[in-house]
């Protein structure tokens, strides 16, 4: 897949869109008035879900630019939520929302990857 220009208008054929419309199957964990959390089909870790806002949405700066108040909260809410109904807080957890090329973004539809289940190491590895 090639990199997202956060800056370009919202593809409503993205898959994050079809998983939205049940175009495209997924295994949901998690769903509420404003996201739905599904198993990641790649997994890096050994609890590795994507938390998606059901608006339509390119990239967290859209979202923090665009949705009102109320919408930004319930995300980020159900984003918590998540974390809490997979037991992930005592122990901890990694969130990763990628932005653009250089943050290797390549769903233009705002996602937060929620990583848990071992020690997750540094957050970059030296270039």
């Amino acid at each position: 897949m090639q990199p997202v220009d956060p800056t370009q208008p919202y593809d409503p054929d993205n898959i994050f869109a079809r998983i939205l419309r049940d175009e495209i199957p997924s295994t949901r964990v998690y769903e509420d008035e404003w996201a739905i959390a599904f198993h990641d089909i790649a997994p890096v870790a050994p609890v590795h879900v994507l938390v998606i806002p059901r608006g339509a949405y390119v990239s967290w700066d859209d979202f923090s630019d665009r949705a009102p108040a109320e919408e930004v909260a319930g995300f980020v809410r159900a984003v918590g939520n998540v974390a809490r109904q997979l037991g992930l807080v005592e122990q901890g957890y990694r969130l990763i929302n990628n932005i653009g090329p250089d943050g290797g973004q390549i769903v233009p539809h705002l996602h937060v990857h929620l990583l848990g289940g071992r020690v997750m190491g540094p957050m970059l590895t030296p270039q």
